[in-house]
């Protein structure tokens, strides 16, 4: 990076990026209804090394596109991922949401990013301090970027309330073991700013994973391993899609039997009291006719109305977890001071 800004400094950087317009929201796309699909390019990893060394990057994209991906993530780090900025723009010209995966440390990545079209940058808490996160995650909005703001602990949670983050991913990889921690994600979802879409990171590798964190309140799901291993990524892209999708229509149809079983109810309860009033009005004019003028003994009968039927609940509970053990997505570490990224 540093040679970059020695050939352009970030003043020259800027004034050329907002010539560029950002690429469509990432934000947008992740919040729409489902579970959105946010597909990761990446070569390597620091804790599972090669992955795929040869992948194409754009060819990948453009996979994850084909299965209906809401977006793309693409590592950018050289040293540890084999990434680079080009592949960022290759992914971007698709016309996909774009996002840059990095260790984000300088205004100036931000800038290149918004450069070559990506629509969003990723900001890591446990790399940065407070007032780097807060003038960083400002840079970006005024960049016209969104921001995924990524948290592995309450504590670190705090901070994206602090700076107003409304993208928020729960990385549930330990940076210091890489053991990934299943119930991460449910268990700081409730603490995550109101309104921010909320993303799960690292451990989804199957249907079952996207269902179990769809349960715990996940909008979106950021998923790399599994699918740059797959033999077709555009397939398993679509089947996470689907998984997604299934939650939403599960929702749709319990709402809508329980409006059905509401309708039912009312139609039967008008139906039998006016089946009451109109039984109750025979057996007053028997009863008058029988005992005679200013006989007040005999009174209506009035029919109960059925219980309403009772929606089962369990029927669109996600199915129990498959073995995910080879399809954890990247973990992050701390920046090395001085690296250099472009």
């Amino acid at each position: 990076m540093a040679t970059a800004q020695a050939q352009r400094p970030l003043t020259a950087l800027r004034e050329a990026a907002r010539s560029t317009p950002p690429g469509p929201s990432l934000r947008t796309a992740l919040a729409a209804p489902g579970v959105g699909v946010l597909a990761e390019v990446k070569r390597a990893s620091p804790s599972k090394g090669p992955i795929a060394p040869a992948l194409d990057a754009v060819a990948q994209a453009e996979a994850y596109r084909r299965g209906g991906a809401a977006g793309v993530s693409v590592l950018t780090e050289p040293s540890r991922f084999a990434g680079h900025l080009d592949d960022l723009a290759g992914v971007a010209g698709l016309g996909v949401p774009a996002l840059r995966k990095d260790f984000i440390v300088d205004p100036y990545q931000i800038w290149e990013a918004r450069e070559v079209g990506a629509a969003a940058v990723l900001l890591i808490v446990a790399a940065l301090d407070v007032g780097q996160l807060a003038d960083l995650h400002a840079e970006a909005r005024a960049a016209g970027l969104d921001v995924l703001v990524e948290v592995h602990d309450a504590a670190e949670v705090e901070a994206t309330h602090a700076i107003g983050a409304d993208l928020v991913g729960v990385n549930a990889r330990d940076l210091r073991t890489f053991e990934v921690d299943p119930g991460a994600f449910a268990r700081l979802r409730a603490a995550l700013p109101a309104g921010a879409v909320a993303v799960a990171e690292s451990g989804i590798g199957s249907p079952q994973d996207v269902r179990a964190v769809a349960a715990a309140g996940a909008d979106a799901v950021l998923v790399g391993e599994r699918l740059v291993r797959a033999a077709d990524p555009a397939a398993a892209v679509a089947a996470l899609v689907a998984a997604g999708a299934s939650i939403v229509a599960g929702a749709s149809t319990v709402a809508g039997a329980s409006i059905a079983a509401g309708a039912s109810t009312a139609a039967g309860a008008s139906i039998a009291a006016g089946a009451s009033i109109a039984a109750g009005a025979t057996t007053a004019a028997g009863a008058s006719t029988a005992a005679g003028p200013g006989d007040a003994t005999a009174a209506p009968v009035h029919a109960t109305p059925s219980e309403p039927p009772v929606s089962d609940p369990t029927a669109t509970s996600p199915p129990a977890h498959g073995d995910t053990s080879a399809a954890s997505p990247p973990a992050h570490a701390d920046p090395p001071a001085g690296r250099t990224t472009t």
